[in-house]
């Protein structure tokens, strides 16, 4: 139980590479609040984990709001008393060339992706100030590594979170406060279950250990990151994927 006691939000926790990591902390000890959009969703999510034995609870956010990231800080510390752990997941695509991309799918990408992990990061930085210890861990995605065709709004907003995390972890550590991120590569989700087949193939064919990653790979490193294993790291970027990105 390496997270006995602990308490962590993730953000877009309802689904895929969220709820995997959801579920990963709560089956080793956690208290888990699961954030999104979506009430339903997350109600649903939450009480999947309350199934397990954990503690849990489900907050309707807009990680793009600085109001609902700071209620989703507040709702946890009173629910639970602290955060020790919060997961910057949530994500959105709105993918098209460059010719074609519209200034709202631009806007709309940068305000979840890149400024949902500024909200929620800032809103709960005073909290693990003030205990000295937390663990900061963002989803950004091996696409903000390495560009993609399609993509140029969500690999600046994911190479952002890169910048970001580097930053930050600077501005945290001397308080205990850990910062690093996750770079997924081709992960089996919802959101590559749609992409077309020689978009997949395409993918694979970049891919040295020759298959496709599973949310739980990403929720492994995850929970590494987030157990005191990794006391002594931050700053880094621990890329998922296959060998994509070597």
């Amino acid at each position: 139980m390496r997270l006995a006691n602990k308490v962590a939000v993730v953000t877009g926790g309802s689904r895929g590479i969220g709820y995997a990591i959801a579920r990963k902390f709560a089956s080793e000890g956690a208290s888990v609040v699961v954030a999104g959009r979506n009430y339903e969703s997350v109600r649903a999510a939450a009480g999947e984990l309350e199934k397990l034995g954990a503690a849990s609870m489900a907050v309707q956010c807009d990680v793009a709001l600085r109001d609902e990231a700071e209620q989703l800080v507040s709702l946890t510390i009173e629910r639970f008393g602290r955060i020790d752990i919060l997961v910057n997941n949530a994500g959105i695509t709105r993918d098209r060339l460059i010719l074609r991309m519209s200034e709202s799918d631009w806007d709309s990408v940068m305000a979840v992706n890149l400024k949902g992990v500024f909200n929620c990061t800032k809103a709960v930085a005073k909290a693990m100030l003030r205990q000295r210890y937390g663990r900061i861990i963002n989803i950004t995605s091996v696409v903000g590594l390495l560009g993609n065709i399609g993509q140029a709004n969500y690999a600046a907003s994911k190479a952002g979170v890169i910048g970001f995390t580097k930053a930050v972890a600077r501005e945290l550590a001397s308080r205990g406060v850990t910062v690093n991120s996750i770079a997924p590569g081709f992960i089996e989700t919802k959101m590559t279950e749609d992409l077309p087949e020689s978009a997949k193939e395409a993918f694979m064919s970049r891919i040295p250990l020759g298959r496709a990653g599973t949310p739980e790979d990403v929720a492994n490193a995850a929970l590494f990151l987030a157990s005191d294993e990794a006391a002594y790291i931050t700053g880094q970027v621990i890329c998922v994927d296959g060998g994509m990105a070597m």
